[in-house]
């Protein structure tokens, strides 16, 4: 078998470098600035990264183009890559370090290597930090990278730009189904114009107007925030069950810790922040999950609709028992039964498409070591190569 010489990241980049300190705004006050958060999940959502104020002199510093590669240098997700596909008006912040890579090299096929659970594995295996995992720039660019001819190089990127198109329709059709459902969910219970919503009177609440027979509440009146279990980031590769931090899905693991489907939320981290699982799954211990009898489906959505804050003076976080003093609005049984049906299968076409690309993942995963190390030979098969990659 073919093996290529492998050279570490570091000797193929022409820049490594540190990202800008800023806080981040929803308000449009100069460019986007791209944060751990916001590269975790499999693709990144440029609408919902927001904006920071910076002086339009040192912009072109840290703005991101098109090739580069950025990577998590901090916190549970530290080892965590995304290379920037298309040009966007963006900055990218302090925790993020920025590789671009030497011009002899294809930054695309770099980009994918450094993407792979393979480099994770490389920097939870050498990382430092105890207590706050990290990792300096030093140790995210000394994984050894193989290094086939450029020729190669491009052919491979190819194929696996292949499997990032597929995924990313796929992800687009599931934004389009979580749209439907929220609109959804808005129009009958914020807006009140539920089915039958004309033969009913509205009545006075501490929310204001509100449909009679519905109840107001508290959280704690409805469900139980419960603690994640804290697991070792080198245990979070293997397996079929979905690992939950703050930010999503972290991972992977052999064992459930919680029956699916279920609703997990950020306690540290990306405090707030709401996960809808649809498989058994392991919450760690930056998050709480829910234990509820109240109707999920509609949980889900009343709780994307709250407004979680950092509110623990002493240990930065959610506070638990703060997060279940919040009011929530309880309809009557019979209209969350008939949400429940309405939605079940927008979800249900989510949860087949999450495991398409689930399945595209595992397939690519699986082949790119036997490419990158020349075990398949692609030198011979005729693949088309992007012009810009060529």
């Amino acid at each position: 078998m073919t093996r290529w010489p492998a050279s570490p990241l570091r000797d193929l980049c022409q820049v490594i470098q540190y990202g800008y300190t800023a806080s981040a705004t929803e308000a449009e006050v100069g460019p986007k600035l791209l944060r751990i958060t916001d590269i975790v999940p499999t693709l990144i959502d440029w609408k919902s990264v927001p904006y920071c104020t910076i002086d339009p002199a040192i912009i072109p510093k840290y703005l991101l183009r098109q090739g580069d590669i950025v990577i998590a240098r901090t916190g549970a997700t530290t080892g965590w890559a995304k290379r920037i596909r298309s040009d966007v008006n963006c900055v990218f912040a302090s925790y993020l370090i920025r590789v671009r890579t030497k011009v002899d090299v294809s930054a695309d096929y770099v980009g994918i290597v450094v993407e792979s659970s393979d480099y994770r594995r490389f920097i939870h295996t050498h990382m430092g930090g105890a207590a706050q995992p990290n990792a300096n720039a030093q140790v995210l660019a000394s994984y050894p990278v193989p290094l086939p001819p450029l020729p190669i190089q491009r052919k491979i990127a190819a194929i696996f730009s292949t499997y990032d198109d597929l995924i990313e329709n796929n992800e687009r059709r599931i934004k389009i189904l979580e749209d439907i459902a929220q609109n959804l969910y808005r129009e009958w219970f914020v807006n009140f114009r539920f089915p039958g919503h004309t033969r009913v009177k509205m009545v006075a609440s501490p929310l204001g107007k509100i449909p009679q027979g519905w109840e107001v509440c508290k959280l704690g009146d409805r469900l139980e925030l419960l603690y994640g279990k804290s697991l070792k980031a080198s245990t979070r590769a293997q397996g079929n069950v979905p690992v939950y931090g703050s930010s999503g899905i972290i991972g992977l693991h052999d064992q459930a810790l919680v029956q699916g489907p279920g609703i997990i939320v950020g306690r540290k981290g990306n405090v707030g922040s709401i996960h809808w699982s649809f498989r058994d799954f392991y919450p760690i211990d930056t998050v709480f999950y829910v234990a509820t009898v109240l109707n999920l489906h509609y949980l889900y959505y009343s709780l994307l609709h709250q407004t979680f804050t950092n509110s623990d003076a002493a240990v930065p976080g959610l506070n638990r028992a703060i997060a279940l003093s919040k009011t929530l609005l309880v309809p009557h049984a019979e209209l969350l039964e008939t949400f429940g049906v309405t939605v079940t299968p927008l979800f249900n076409l989510k949860d087949v498409l999450n495991r398409k690309n689930s399945s595209l993942r595992q397939t690519r995963d699986l082949l790119l070591p036997k490419l990158i190390s020349g075990e398949v030979d692609v030198s011979e098969l005729d693949i088309r190569i992007p012009e810009d990659a060529a």
